[in-house]
């Protein structure tokens, strides 16, 4: 790495290389952790708490229940498919300490999602919430192959008795957010745990190259896989996160809001590093509560937040959030999708912390690359390389390109994947013939060392020999005050091979397609006009981050060009 241009940049302090060897597996660091800050909060949501020592416990217990009532093994699978809650740090830890593998699960799939994820994974056993249940029915009656354990939680339980009553009986009877569901055999969460309070947990030894994860991607295109992600890669990421902010953080002071799902690799490993200090971790069940979300916002003195573009533009947009105490703020880290400078510049203004902008994917674990700590303002890039990760911009033949110049971005570092799930073909696909991860992102790289990414490889329009990026379009058709959200997507055209369509959601009512394309025409070059404009009413389809589906706007019908 001695060619590395970004550790000449990198903030002061800051190493090149991170002890690999501090941690064995994501195991020890939980048994560390809740040793050093037992009765410190550890997770809280949906008004109930969870301390080091009773995470400990907690997690204990399941995993003694799944080793000795279920009878599993070493490397055998279990699905957890759960929003925030408290239920969801107690079954991962549990899982771990079992010795068994997460499959994390979108509680939102359909039931064909569902179905291919259970079969290909072969998960053994299944948590769901009981909201979500009625989908699992279906999947298990359609499979009758299908036949992992199943185990189900309702939304409080995990809080103190009085308000699990409450909540219980809230989400089913009055807000009617479950669907009637009938699994035999289904056992509930909470038995589970008072089972497994008088079983004995066998310790089962772990190392780096032992499988924590199959975290499941879909990419841009093609049939969901499975990422295997190491207690090795875990922990490399861990440690690389930790070096990056540790000089901004203080054990057993800070408090961490999640309001992206654990099931999402990004919102784990955020969650993970903050564990290692000692922090309290504020679970948000539903962002999309702007109601809610701002009412624990205002309840934490929180001093670090995660979340994607979409969800601080959402936030800012809120009457309320004016009133949100930002004063304890330290850490506002934005990933999952490009950082639009107009949110940034605003998120700035309103609290006076930048958003800090990362770069990872589900196959690195996921942080790659970031922005420091110390940036007084949105930098346009996404950063540089975290410690002991390498970044590459190489050209179709996989030959580094100058630099400067836009190419693919590859990475090499420890905590890249071990492979896709029983797919060789695909995982050599994914890597270069000397081991670097082709991330299928476009970007460049500059003197400094710092990388911008300018758009994903199988979203690149190519109209009449020219490339162009979708992400550039839509950052200019934001800045139109009329627009609430858009798509740009690349669609046939037969004089220039394909032309720039763009797929709106007006702010505005009165907002025409004449002065919309003319907004674009005082920021972008000819050829990246949009050609196509399409209104749409409701909301533009999204991944479970916010992130705009242009797949799935790909695959609604074209309006034909003249």
């Amino acid at each position: 790495m001695d060619d590395a241009l970004w550790l000449r940049n990198y903030p002061p302090g800051m190493p090149a290389e991170v002890n690999l060897q501090a941690f064995d597996s994501l195991v020890e660091v939980l048994q560390q952790s809740c040793a050093r800050f037992g009765p410190l909060p550890a997770f809280s949501g949906l008004g109930g708490s969870l301390s080091y020592t009773e995470l400990e416990q907690a997690s204990r217990g399941f995993a003694a229940y799944l080793q000795q009532t279920l009878g599993l093994h070493k490397g055998q699978r279990v699905a957890l498919m759960l929003p925030n809650l408290l239920q969801y740090p107690v079954a991962l830890f549990g899982v771990l300490r079992a010795g068994l593998v997460v499959v994390n699960v979108n509680p939102l799939y359909t039931a064909a999602e569902l179905a291919h994820q259970l079969r290909d994974s072969g998960a053994a056993a299944v948590l769901v919430l009981e909201n979500y249940a009625h989908t699992l029915q279906q999947v298990l009656a359609d499979d009758p192959t299908l036949n992992p354990a199943v185990i189900t939680t309702e939304a409080g339980d995990m809080l103190p008795l009085v308000k699990e009553v409450l909540t219980n009986a809230a989400v089913k009877y009055l807000r009617k957010l479950v669907p009637p569901w009938r699994i035999e055999h289904a056992v509930e969460f909470n038995a589970t745990l008072r089972a497994g309070h008088s079983l004995t947990l066998e310790e089962v030894p772990l190392t780096h190259t032992d499988l924590a994860f199959l975290q499941y991607t879909g990419g841009t295109t093609g049939v969901a896989k499975g990422a295997m992600l190491t207690h090795g890669n875990m922990v490399a990421n861990l440690l690389q996160l930790s070096a990056w902010i540790a000089h901004e953080l203080h054990e057993g002071e800070e408090v961490f809001v999640c309001p992206l799902p654990l099931y999402h690799v990004y919102a784990l490993s955020s969650a993970l590093v903050f564990m290692t200090i000692g922090a309290h971790t504020v679970l948000i069940s539903n962002p999309r509560d702007m109601h809610a979300f701002i009412h624990e916002l205002k309840a934490h003195p929180f001093t670090a937040i995660i979340g994607v573009n979409t969800l601080y533009r959402a936030l800012l947009d809120a009457p309320a959030f004016v009133d949100v105490d930002t004063r304890h703020l330290k850490l506002a880290s934005a990933g999952g999708m490009a950082v639009q400078r107009a949110v940034a510049e605003r998120w700035k203004r309103a609290t006076g912390v930048p958003l800090i902008e990362s770069y990872g994917l589900t196959e690195t674990s996921p942080g790659a690359i970031s922005n420091p700590l110390d940036i007084a303002d949105w930098t346009g890039t996404i950063g540089m390389p975290l410690p002991s990760t390498q970044a590459c911009i190489v050209d179709a033949d996989d030959q580094p390109v100058p630099l400067g110049e836009v190419g693919e971005i590859t990475l090499r570092g420890p905590q890249v994947m071990a492979g896709y799930w029983r797919r060789p073909d695909e995982t050599a696909a994914a890597f270069t013939a000397d081991g670097w991860l082709r991330t299928g992102d476009m970007g460049a790289m500059d003197a400094r060392g710092h990388f911008s990414i300018t758009d994903r490889k199988k979203d690149m329009i190519i109209v009449s020999g020219f490339k162009v990026f979708p992400n550039q379009i839509e950052e200019v058709v934001l800045q139109h005050p009329g627009v609430a959200e858009v798509g740009a997507i690349g669609v046939a055209d037969e004089r220039s091979g394909e032309a720039v369509k763009i797929i709106v959601v007006r702010k505005d009512p009165a907002l025409t397609e004449q002065a919309l394309v003319e907004h674009c025409r005082r920021y972008l070059t000819g050829y990246k006009v949009p050609k196509v404009v399409e209104f749409r009413k409701e909301p533009l389809p999204k991944t479970a981050l916010g992130k705009i589906l242009r797949r799935v706007l790909r695959q609604a019908p074209e309006r034909a060009l003249a």
